[in-house]
Formats: C-alpha cells, sequence, structure tokens
C-alpha cells in the first residue's frame, strides 16, 4: 500500500515547499492557521499537509503546535545550503511523466529527446541548482578522503561538474587551490554565477563543451572529478572519458568518481536500484552500474588503485590513482 501510494508523498512534499512550509516553521509559524494565513492556502489544507508531513516524519508535534524535524531543517528551509527544496519542486513537476514508464520499458529508452543528453535544454536552469544540494555532504566527505584543506597549490578538473558544487566547496576548504570544470555552455554560465556567490570565483575557470570530445589536456591536474556522470554514459563512453583522465592527471594523481552504485549481486542498495529507471527514461546508453562494472573501467583505463567510500548520501565514493 505504501509503493503504490507513493505519489502521495511525491505530491505532500512537493506542495509542502511550493508554499514554503517547512521555512515557515523553522521561523515559528507553528499552527495550521497561522501557516494557512502567511501561505495563502487555506486551514483545512494546512492542516492536511502537516498531517501528512508527519505521517513522513518531516515534521512533528511540540506543545505549541508543529516543528520540523531535525531533517527537514536541515535539508527543506529555503536559503540552507543543503535544502533540497528546489529538487522536491522538481519531481512533483515530474509527475506527470509517470505516464511514459510504461512506454519506456516496452522500447527501452526515452519516447522524445534524451532529456540528458541536450545541451541547451532549458530545464538545466532549473535542474541545476536544484540537484547541487545533494553534493554538499559527498563533497565534504571527499575532502576529508584526500586531505583537500592541507594539499596547498593543486589543480582541479571537474567533469560535467553541473552547478560547481564540488569545486565550490573545494575551494573553500583550500584557499591555494584552483579548479576547472567542463561543461556545456548553459550549465558552466549557472556554476559561474553560483560560485560568484560563494567568492570564489576568481579561482574557477570553465571550458565549454562536451566531454565526450574536448581534449583534457596532458599531466595537468592533481584531482579529477566525474561526479554523477557516469550513470548517463554507457560502458564504452565510460572507458573512453575515464582514460582520457587518467592522461589529464598528474603521475600520483587521483580520480575521485561519485555515483549511486549497484551491488555486484544486484541485490541493493534500494536508491541506485531504483535511480536506474530515471535513466531509462532520460538517457539512450545510462544506467547505475555495478562496482564490478567500476573496476574493471577504471583497471582498463590505466588506473591501478581503486577504493570505494560510503557518504552520507545514496552516492558512493570512488577513488582511483
Amino acid at each position: 500500500m505504501e509503493i503504490a501510494n507513493g505519489y502521495w508523498a511525491t505530491g505532500l512534499l512537493g506542495v509542502a515547499v511550493k508554499h514554503s512550509l517547512f521555512t515557515r516553521l523553522q521561523a515559528g509559524v507553528d499552527t495550521a492557521g497561522r501557516l494557512a494565513a502567511e501561505a495563502g492556502i487555506s486551514e483545512r489544507g494546512a492542516q492536511t499537509l502537516l498531517d501528512g508531513l508527519v505521517g513522513l516524519g518531516l515534521v512533528e508535534r511540540c506543545d505549541t503546535g508543529y516543528r520540523n524535524t531535525a531533517e527537514a531543517a536541515v535539508f527543506l528551509v529555503e536559503g540552507e545550503r543543503t535544502d533540497l527544496s528546489g529538487y522536491a519542486k522538481l519531481k512533483l513537476a515530474e509527475m506527470s511523466k509517470l505516464v511514459s514508464l510504461l512506454d519506456v520499458f516496452r522500447i527501452g529508452g526515452p519516447v522524445t529527446d534524451a532529456m540528458v543528453e541536450v545541451a541547451d535544454n532549458p530545464h538545466w536552469e532549473e535542474v541545476v541548482p536544484a540537484i547541487a544540494a545533494q553534493s554538499v555532504p559527498v563533497a565534504r566527505t571527499a575532502a576529508d578522503l584526500l586531505g583537500l584543506a592541507e594539499a596547498g597549490e593543486i589543480s582541479v578538473l571537474d567533469l560535467g561538474g553541473g552547478s560547481g558544487i564540488f569545486s565550490s566547496i573545494w575551494l573553500e576548504i583550500n584557499p591555494a587551490a584552483r579548479s576547472t570544470q567542463l561543461d556545456w555552455e548553459p550549465i558552466n554560465a549557472i556554476a559561474r554565477r553560483l560560485l560568484a556567490e560563494r567568492s570564489v570565483a576568481d579561482r574557477f575557470t570553465c571550458v565549454d563543451g562536451d566531454l565526450h570530445t574536448v581534449d583534457f589536456g596532458t599531466a595537468a591536474y592533481d584531482v579529477a572529478v566525474y561526479s554523477h556522470v557516469a550513470h548517463q554514459e554507457g560502458p564504452e563512453d565510460n572507458v573512453a572519458i575515464l582514460s582520457k583522465v587518467r592522461g589529464a592527471l598528474k603521475p600520483g594523481g587521483t580520480l575521485v568518481v561519485c555515483d549511486y552504485v549497484v551491488d555486484d549481486d544486484r541485490s541493493g542498495p534500494p536508491f541506485p536500484l531504483l535511480f536506474a529507471s530515471e535513466m531509462l527514461l532520460k538517457s539512450k546508453k545510462g544506467g547505475t552500474w555495478r562496482r564490478a562494472d567500476y573496476r574493471a573501467w577504471l583497471t582498463k583505463a590505466g588506473f591501478e588503485e581503486v577504493s570505494f567510500h560510503p557518504t552520507p548520501s545514496p552516492a558512493t565514493l570512488i577513488l582511483a590513482r
């Protein structure tokens, strides 16, 4: 019953963030009546939202009325760097696409153009900032694993970096580091804007282009990042890109791969297994790949040491040297 009615959760969360409910709760607006008045919705609607969010574990009762749970306070309050409200709104808007699911499983790919493979798709302006918060804890975990704070003057290559969230966090952690992001021009424009807001744009450079065709250079970087790109690519393209990355790294350099990684026997984890449907819907060759796949690709690309590391998110970090 919970699975069949899963759209309730998507709807409740999307409507709640659309009306800034979690932000209002955080500010002390804690009753259905007050929330209704501030958000411009009916009191019945506000009470139903609160009840549903309590059921989802995002809101809890308190002496005066309601308050955010610890998770909601971190991930759903507007203005916080880890805010996922934009992502929740995005998923609410995408619910209509569920009608295409039967067809994508039948034909084995997108019914129309593959969304993730179109450079000038206007949806990037909404999607790129919305998904940035997901990588905040992961980028910090990677920085700790690499010892970036004490690494001094290092150069970073961020492939398909999107919002530039890895570069942003790493440049803040290490004031001597510099980062170059390779992505499509419309996406790089978003990244430059977001890094300017974090006051690190002076150490951030963008290369506009397609990572399948642009030359990465030779022995030019200390660290390379390949975050949430592998799931959009097929096996052959991943090997080709990773091989180019190997050549772009200085001797002793490290590649950081971040993605939703599936166990070798395909028994878990749950999120990566479910996310494969997203790629079937939106990409021609993408999917969620096994640990064995990454190990084989990285070995073929010329990396000798490969290790897997958990993160606070559903994503896994892979370090390759």
